[in-house]
């Protein structure tokens, strides 16, 4: 949410005065010196210590009715019900993004009241729009859009004329709990038992706590060796373009942008068909789907993907990626929004 805040911004500043509230001294105000203040963003910062605060309530209206300010896009969900008692009395155009599944209903007195003042709910892809749907509650002019959001792939090359040997898979990602790496590496064992060399590269930090499963776990495996954990990295872009494979059996995304940006490098995509990846097929990304958690045809399709040899999806998924998740497409979207 905090990158995504500080990309909209810079964004938007190319067709209007924007102005950033963030939380004093974190993230957000952090970066805004080296990220935003080229672009000529302002930046508002308040103290608060609960979602509910006097001092969102005070201060944001304060720097609306002084700034003269019409349209707030706005990032987040539980300082909402502060934000309801800044606008009260205000002619404001309230947007707000959605880019993460939420799970609790929302649909209660409260909630109703509070999401009532919204125009607009913007999700970043059709699964989260019919979350959205679901959970939050709509008032008499709100509606809801899907906007996708930009991703700059232009560093990526979708050339593939064939794999290496060994085979390399990737997997992109925070490694925890649902995120798809115990699952890609027990889909790796088809490629063990069929005598296929191969080596997967697992990119991303560990969460706390998690780092002692996942290694003894790797540990019982007889191709423990093929595994590779690279940690976080900065240079994402090497580890795309000298891959060939990207393996994502995550358990469900909102939109995950490493699977678009292995889209876009050229590389033979698998996932589960769960939350948006049946999306991306729809919208006629070429990739390779099994049901939901299912390991035994997971591992059916990776085999069938070291198998590929036709790789013309790589320049097709590349097109398609720059065409449908270009930064003048989304800034266009958003523009036609605002007041």
């Amino acid at each position: 949410m905090e990158l995504d805040a500080l990309h909209l911004s810079k964004m938007l500043s190319a067709v209007s005065d924007v102005t950033l509230i963030a939380k004093k001294d974190h993230f957000i105000a952090n970066t805004y010196v080296t990220q935003n203040e080229p672009y000529g963003v302002a930046l508002e910062t308040i103290s608060f210590k609960h979602s509910l605060s006097p001092a969102i309530i005070t201060n944001v209206r304060r720097i609306v009715k002084e700034k003269k300010i019409k349209n707030i896009l706005f990032l987040g969900a539980s300082e909402l019900k502060s934000l309801y008692f800044a606008f009260i009395g205000l002619d404001i155009n309230l947007i707000i993004r959605h880019g993460t599944t939420k799970s609790t209903p929302k649909k209660d007195w409260f909630h109703r009241l509070i999401y009532s003042r919204v125009n607009y709910h913007i999700a970043i892809c059709k699964h989260l729009a019919e979350n959205v749907e679901k959970i939050i509650p709509f008032g008499p002019n709100t509606k809801l859009k899907v906007i996708y959001p930009s991703l700059n792939v232009n560093f990526l090359s979708p050339s593939k004329n064939g794999f290496h040997t060994p085979l390399r898979l990737l997997h992109v990602g925070r490694i925890a709990p649902a995120k798809g790496q115990l699952e890609a590496i027990q889909a790796c064992s088809v490629l063990y038992d069929n005598n296929i060399d191969f080596t997967l590269q697992c990119v991303g930090s560990f969460d706390q706590d998690y780092e002692n499963k996942f290694r003894n776990f790797l540990d019982t495996l007889s191709y423990k060796e093929k595994v590779k954990i690279v940690g976080h990295t900065d240079q994402i872009s090497r580890y795309y373009e000298q891959s060939d494979i990207f393996l994502f059996p995550s358990a469900g995304e909102g939109l995950s942008n490493a699977f678009i940006e292995a889209l876009s490098a050229g590389l033979l995509c698998v996932s589960f068909d769960n939350t948006s990846f049946p999306e991306l097929q729809e919208l006629g990304f070429e990739t390779l789907i099994v049901p939901d958690q299912n390991i035994d045809l997971l591992q059916k399709k990776v085999l069938e993907a070291a198998q590929t040899t036709k790789f013309d999806y790589a320049k097709r998924n590349h097109i398609l990626t720059k065409k449908l998740f270009s930064l003048q497409k989304e800034l266009d979207s958003f523009s036609e929004l605002l007041r």
